[in-house]
């Protein structure tokens, strides 16, 4: 077996890793240290989650560098607050006994001078999210004029949240002469391009085949209606006695409702996602890791700092719209040898991403049924029964007891005590269970039978298919326009950073020379002037507000300093329509 020590790495960063209880690399981290002697001047690595990627670039990159000298040397762009912190703790960790080493976190939403004085005062290595590196770059307070090696980590991740005019002005504000080291989970078009344009005859590394999930994992799906989707969880939590997992959502606030929902019911659950502060997310993941807290209700960023290995599952509350974010998801279990299962709990609207899954995975997933009350009482009572029987008291004596329990009980017989236990323990099991009905759809038929819970979902339709619905979307006034050089594509991606939620939905957008207007989904509105209000965009402190009707209810506004004809008619426009996040 190789160890770090055996590849020539330096005798404190084996140290460090030693501390962190490390052995030998992964798969991914022996092929990058290979550059022991010399960074490779264009790399592509294709690695999934949990591979041990950032100390894949982290080691190398620490091996190299020279504290002696006091300018930046590395600068590490990830998509995240949340992955910017992760990494930049990460590298602190490492290079604990390398005495001198200055590393930077650069991310949005927090105060801008603060990280602005920090880098005046030297660091060898930045660690930064793309919005917030530009307006440093920008403030000239970042300078990358000797800079050694630019790595982007999650570079799928970070041009699928709008970053692509960010990424383009952070390449060419660095030198020609540096090392550039691209990290993805997945290669899209979008990556290919940025690839091609900026590393020339790129070395690539590989260490699974492309979107191939865990071969260790088992994947389940359950089908029901809409309004059952809850109710499915919670059985399906309930005849998991020994769960420890991660359940996904799509959005922060999906997360904050279903874990108040689950801790009010008494499961070990909370939220982790980018509303957290990071000392409250520690607090978090040491509840997770001490097993306090056994399930985490996540979002797909926030859980891309999440870093343990004996995830028993993962539980899709509901599927990706991307086959490859559920192989990251999946991904999450399944870990170290160990075997997973990854749950998805679906309604019949989408069957259709299963079968993507299953063609893009090869994996096929297996029908199961949602458990009836009956089904949780009986495991209850079985697993209630073991403990009965592996009972001790040491230190304790209960001779007394016993003789009061004995003439409680001794009119009944042996058949009569084990009917009236198992009834004692049934109804302990499901005394807070009124809803019994049958939950589970047929995966073969089209049709619901059942009348109760919500209307059945036609295949592939989409609950939010109508971006101009009323009230779904509230428009946003920012007081940045083309003057600040904004666009369509930076709005959202400074949107998506500051919020670290890659999942929130866009509707119109209109960028005008000196403010831009954006319609959110009505029930970000709130967070997102919240978050936004009082950040920084470049030298602008960023203003926001609600506006009294959403783009897609109107026609498009005159330009700012035009007034409309008397009597003449607005001109109507569907202005620029965003995507999805």
């Amino acid at each position: 077996m190789t160890t770090f020590s055996d590849v020539g790495l330096s005798a404190e960063l084996v140290r460090a890793v030693t501390d962190l209880g490390y052995e030998s690399p992964t798969p991914i981290q022996e092929e990058t240290l290979t550059f022991l002697d010399e960074l490779p001047e264009s790399l592509i690595a294709l690695s999934q989650t949990g591979t041990g990627k950032t100390a894949a670039f982290a080691l190398p990159l620490l091996h190299h560098l020279d504290v002696s000298e006091n300018h930046v040397q590395a600068l590490v762009l990830c998509p995240t607050r949340e992955l910017c912190l992760q990494i930049t703790d990460d590298f602190k960790n490492l290079a604990k006994y390398m005495d001198g080493t200055q590393v930077t976190a650069v991310y949005g939403g927090a105060p801008l001078h603060i990280q602005a004085k920090s880098l005046k005062r030297g660091s060898h290595i930045v660690v930064g999210t793309p919005g917030r590196v530009v307006d440093m770059i920008k403030r000239k307070a970042l300078i990358l004029d000797e800079l050694q090696c630019f790595v982007l980590d999650e570079a799928d991740e970070m041009l699928n949240m709008g970053f692509k005019d960010d990424l383009e002005f952070i390449f060419q504000a660095t030198r020609k002469e540096k090392s550039t080291w691209l990290f993805s989970a997945t290669m899209p078009s979008k990556v290919e391009s940025i690839a091609k344009k900026y590393m020339k005859n790129a070395h690539r590394i590989a260490t699974a085949r492309r979107n191939e999930g865990a071969s260790s994992v088992e994947h389940e799906y359950y089908l029901v209606k809409p309004n059952d989707r809850l109710e499915a969880l919670k059985r399906v939590l309930d005849s998991i006695p020994d769960i420890y997992g991660v359940i996904f959502c799509r959005t922060r606030d999906e997360t904050n409702v279903l874990a108040s929902q689950l801790m009010g019911m008494g499961y070990p659950a909370e939220a982790i996602n980018g509303s957290l502060t990071q000392q409250q997310r520690d607090r978090v993941m040491a509840r997770f890791r001490k097993k306090q807290v056994t399930l985490l209700v996540a979002t797909d960023v926030a859980a891309r700092g999440i870093d343990v290995d004996d995830l028993t599952h993962v539980v899709n509350y509901a599927v990706p719209d991307d086959p490859e974010v559920y192989v990251h998801r999946s991904g999450r279990t399944g870990r170290a040898g160990k075997s997973g299962i990854s749950i998805a709990i679906i309604t019949r609207g989408e069957l259709s991403r299963l079968k993507a899954i299953e063609k893009m995975t090869t994996k096929k997933f297996t029908y199961k049924k949602v458990p009836s009350i009956v089904d949780i009482g009986r495991l209850a009572v079985m697993s209630q029964v073991e403990n009965f029987l592996g009972a001790e008291l040491k230190g304790v004596s209960i001779s007394g007891l016993l003789t009061d329990v004995h003439m409680a009980l001794e009119d009944m017989t042996r058949e009569e005590l084990v009917e009236q236990l198992t009834k004692w323990l049934y109804q302990k099991a499901v005394r807070d269970r009124s809803d019994d009905r049958d939950l589970n759809l047929d995966p073969k038929s089209t049709r619901d039978k059942s009348k109760s819970g919500a209307k059945s979902e036609r295949p592939g339709r989409r609950i939010d298919r109508e971006r101009d619905e009323p009230g779904k979307f509230v428009r946003l006034d920012f007081n940045l326009g083309r003057k600040h050089h904004m666009n369509p594509a930076r709005l959202m991606g400074i949107i998506n950073e500051v919020m670290s939620n890659s999942s929130i939905n866009f509707g119109r957008i209109d960028i005008m020379t000196h403010a831009s207007s954006i319609d959110v989904e009505a029930k970000h509105a709130a967070d997102v002037v919240g978050a936004m209000n009082g950040t920084q965009f470049g030298h602008q402190r960023i203003k926001v507000q609600k506006g009294s009707e959403a783009l897609g209810t109107l026609s498009r506004p005159p330009k700012q300093g035009r007034k409309p004809k008397p009597g003449g008619r607005g001109k109507k426009g569907p202005g620029r329509q965003g995507r999805r996040r």
